[in-house]
């Protein structure tokens, strides 16, 4: 799977693709604790190309790389829409407890954006770390 790097690992801000260049979306009071960015030529729930997250050293944005199938799922919920994370690595361990604590704090603080700057209540949760291949 061809997999586009829009946020690095370490980034308080989240970045989108648009054309030829990178968009900033987000201001993120925790940075992301690895590279995110989205499988080509996919299309997931919220009508955007799937999401992505890959485990390993830090990439430049705009990185390609070509992974062979994902080894987790993050389960979430985005302004009541489904929006998994399908998980990548690069020859890197995680820890389960971290991300969920990241992916918590992540879900209160969209939630929190959604009311302080669109006026409106919208549900955004962290569902769980799904390995692939685990019973």
């Amino acid at each position: 799977m061809k997999i586009r790097i829009e946020t690095p690992k370490f980034s308080f801000f989240k970045y989108q693709k648009v054309d030829d260049r990178y968009e900033r979306v987000l201001f993120s009071p925790i940075p992301t604790i690895f590279n995110y960015g989205f499988i080509e030529d996919t299309l997931g729930d919220d009508g955007m190309e799937e999401d992505a997250i890959v485990l390993g050293p830090r990439l430049s944005q705009g990185t390609l790389v070509n992974l062979t199938g994902p080894g987790g799922v993050v389960r979430f919920v985005d302004d009541s829409v489904r929006d998994d994370k399908k998980v990548f690595y690069i020859g890197y361990p995680y820890s389960e407890r971290l991300f969920g604590l990241y992916f918590r704090m992540y879900a209160l603080f969209k939630c929190f954006r959604y009311l302080a700057f669109e006026r409106r209540i919208a549900e955004c949760r962290f569902e769980g770390i799904e390995l692939l291949g685990e019973n």
